[in-house]
């Protein structure tokens, strides 16, 4: 059974208003094109929670679509600050024209296990990272517990499970078979954990290719609602083996983002001014893709799965 489905569609049927909604990824294979949509479709009273919120949340949170976020670090990787958060954090609690943001700060290790727990339907996770730090008295969520195996105490964080998980990927099959390879986080955790799953991916491909090299496949189909093909869905992040990061994005949108009025003339343009992913990226041009695009093939090695040698 095909599980493919438009981007419109995935959103509109998987996200809801007052969701809790993850889109992971870390630094690599980010889906801002689901971002994109989900504020195209004004959703509201979202909680998005990401071990690193970095531009896509920032673009989210500027457009209305969040009251909370749950996170371990935030910011414009290698640049600065995400300005639109950090308006929202600063907000007045009225007279403004959205209401403070919410936060609840974790650990890297700390957002990890919760996703864990969540995913293995444990009701807590157990942590040594929080000792001789103020996280404990800034998060009451974070806990001291005493091992039952004797009188060791540790901090124990609560499971997180999102209501949908967004994970962008290189490629899937049609039942939602996905697999990834380079730099990964904790797509895997996040999507046990969630109620939905959407995966977005560069290229559908048939079952025989997933069957061929069964090691790639992260997500199985069988955690999958929808399937969402998506060329340069990451952009400006970057998907191995397809493009690069978009460096200068990340530089440009720091400065783009800091006042509300620019921000929301990028949003106006990027966002709400193109009907998808398609549109973004022919507005893009094609002078730009290229120079995102990888020089040379570099193949990986071999493995013959049916003979030892």
């Amino acid at each position: 059974m095909t599980k493919v489905a438009s981007m419109r569609d995935a959103v509109a049927e998987c996200v809801r208003d007052g969701d809790t909604v993850a889109i992971e990824g870390f630094t690599h294979l980010i889906c801002f094109a689901a971002g994109h949509e989900i504020i195209r479709q004004h959703k509201r009273d979202l909680t998005l929670a990401r071990l690193t919120p970095d531009l896509i949340y920032d673009q989210m949170v500027a457009a209305g679509v969040a009251r909370k976020l749950v996170f371990s670090w935030l910011g414009n990787p290698g640049v600065g600050g995400l300005h639109a958060i950090r308006r929202r954090v600063e907000a007045p609690a009225d007279g403004g024209a959205f209401e403070p943001l919410e936060l609840e700060e974790y650990s890297h290790f700390g957002m990890v296990g919760r996703y864990t727990a969540g995913a293995s339907n444990l009701p807590f996770f157990p942590l040594r990272s929080y000792f001789e730090t103020d996280l404990p008295k800034a998060n009451p969520l974070i806990r001291p517990i005493r091992s039952p195996f004797g009188e060791e105490t540790v901090y124990a964080v609560p499971p997180l499970k999102p209501d949908v998980t967004i994970v962008h990927a290189q490629r899937a099959d049609a039942a939602g078979n996905t697999q990834m390879w380079g730099l990964l986080g904790c797509q895997k955790e996040a999507a046990f954990a969630a109620d939905r799953v959407i995966v977005v991916v560069e290229e559908l491909v048939d079952e025989s290719v997933v069957r061929a090299d069964p090691n790639r496949t992260v997500i199985p189909g069988l955690i999958v609602d929808a399937v969402v093909v998506e060329p340069w869905g990451a952009h400006p992040s970057y998907v191995q083996g397809a493009y690069d990061r978009d460096n200068h994005f990340y530089r440009d949108w720091d400065a783009i983002s800091r006042e509300a009025a620019s921000t929301q003339q990028w949003l106006n343009e990027w966002v709400y001014g193109v009907a998808g992913r398609a549109e973004y990226v022919e507005k893009l041009g094609a002078e730009r893709l290229a120079g995102l695009k990888p020089s040379g093939s570099a193949p990986s090695g071999e493995v013959d799965y049916g003979v030892y040698k």
